[in-house]
C-alpha cells in the first residue's frame, strides 16, 4: 500500500507535465517506463528522448544560427567576401531536406531548423545583392524563390521530384562549401562570414546525423547531414585558420 501511494504521488505531481513529455519528448510507453517503473536506464527510451531533446534544441537554435550573421553584413553594409552561388546552393539543400521532409511526414523535431534556415540564408542572399548595389535583382530572387517554393511543398509536385531534390542536396553542399572555401582560400580571409553562424552550422549538422537516424530511419536523410558536418566542418576550419585576417588587413599590405 505504501509503494502505491508512492507510485500515486508521484504521478499526480507529474500530470502537469505528462502531456508536454508525450507530445515533445516520449511516446507512452517510455512515459511509463520512466514515470511508473523508475526504469530510467532504458536505452530504446534514452535515445528517444535524447534525439527529440536534441532536435528540439536544434530548431531553437536555427532562430538564432544565421542571425550574427545578418546582423554582421547589416553592421558592415557589405557582403564582402560571401558568395551568392555558394548562398544559392545552400538554399537549395535546405528547401530539398524540407520538402522531403514534408513529404514523408517526418516528425517537426527532426527538420524543423530547415524552416528558419532557409527564411534567414533568403535574407542573406538578398543583402548580398543589396548591398552589390543590385537591391532589384535581390527582389526579383525572393519573389521567385517564395514561388517555387509554394509550388514545391504543394501536392502538384511528384514525389520522385522531392526524392529527386533530397538526392541531388550531397553535390548542392559540397559544390556551394567549396566554393565558400574557394572564395575564402583567393581573398586570404573570411570577410563577413561570421565565426558563429558557421561554428553553429557545423554542431547543428553533426547533431543531426544521430536525430536523422534515431527519429526517421532514412539512410538519405542521414547521409545528407554526414555530407554537410564534413563541409561545414572545412569552413569551420578556415574560419580558424584566417582568425588574425581581415579584408582590411590584406589591402594594406
Amino acid at each position: 500500500m505504501a509503494e502505491e501511494a508512492v507510485v500515486v504521488e508521484g504521478l499526480s505531481f507529474m500530470d502537469p507535465f505528462k502531456g508536454l513529455l508525450l507530445t515533445y519528448f516520449m511516446p507512452e510507453s517510455c512515459y511509463d517506463e520512466f514515470f511508473l517503473k523508475f526504469n530510467f536506464l532504458d536505452v530504446p527510451c534514452l535515445k528517444i528522448v535524447l534525439s527529440k531533446g536534441l532536435g528540439i534544441g536544434i530548431i531553437l537554435g536555427s532562430v538564432m544560427v544565421k542571425l550574427p550573421q545578418i546582423l554582421k553584413l547589416l553592421g558592415a553594409k557589405s557582403a564582402e567576401g560571401l558568395s551568392f552561388k555558394s548562398v544559392l546552393l545552400e538554399l537549395l539543400a535546405i528547401t530539398g531536406t524540407m520538402a522531403y521532409s514534408v513529404a514523408k511526414n517526418f516528425p517537426f523535431s527532426s527538420w524543423g531548423e530547415a524552416l528558419f534556415l532557409m527564411l534567414q540564408t533568403v535574407t542573406i542572399g538578398f543583402l548580398i545583392q543589396h548591398y552589390g548595389k543590385r537591391t532589384s535583382t535581390g527582389l526579383l530572387f525572393m519573389v521567385i524563390y517564395f514561388s517555387l517554393l509554394v509550388l514545391l511543398l504543394s501536392p502538384v509536385t511528384p514525389m520522385s521530384v522531392v526524392t529527386s531534390m533530397q538526392a541531388f542536396n550531397m553535390p548542392a553542399i559540397i559544390i556551394g562549401r567549396l566554393i565558400q572555401a574557394s572564395t575564402n582560400y583567393s581573398n586570404g580571409h573570411t570577410g563577413q562570414l561570421s565565426a558563429v553562424s558557421v561554428f553553429m552550422l557545423f554542431a547543428g549538422s553533426l547533431a543531426r546525423i544521430f536525430t536523422s537516424v534515431q527519429e526517421t530511419g532514412d539512410s538519405l536523410m542521414a547521409l545528407t547531414y554526414v555530407i554537410s558536418s564534413t563541409c561545414n566542418g572545412i569552413i569551420a576550419l578556415q574560419v580558424l585558420y584566417y582568425w588574425n585576417s581581415s579584408p582590411q588587413k590584406k589591402k594594406g599590405e
